[in-house]
């Protein structure tokens, strides 16, 4: 299999002189619901139903929250790690900084080995 990718032209933001280029931007095709995961997972396996599965996936969900909350990074062997990453505006000294400045928090996930071996062997085609 291939992941597609269409071809989006864009300006350089810090010379709005230069000239357009064009992109490779990675175009799905389609979206895996929890359950849908659930259930392949238990396909897999003998032992375990997908509603087995499904509880432990929106368990993993809370326990996430809950410890990325707290600041945490959640280490998931291979598989990767979770973590908070942020973004904020400047001050002009560390007394005038204040939590308005914090912008944009997300959850920053890194991928694991097996993640990233298939990162590193990905076939792509131009989506129609």
């Amino acid at each position: 299999m291939a992941v597609g990718y269409v071809l989006v032209e864009r300006g350089n933001p810090g010379n709005l002189e230069a000239p357009k280029k064009f992109y490779a931007q990675a175009k799905s095709k389609g979206v895996l619901s929890l359950r849908k995961v659930s259930k392949e997972i238990a396909e897999g396996s003998t032992t375990v139903s997908d509603t087995d599965v499904l509880a432990v996936l929106n368990d993993l969900t809370k326990v996430l929250r809950r410890h990325l909350e707290n600041g945490e990074i959640i280490h998931l062997g291979d598989f990767g790690t979770f973590q908070i990453s942020l973004t904020s505006d400047g001050s002009e000294t560390a007394d005038k900084f204040n939590q308005s400045l914090i912008k944009n928090p997300k959850v920053a996930f890194r991928p694991g080995i097996d993640l990233k071996d298939m990162l590193a062997t990905l076939k792509y085609e131009k989506a129609k």
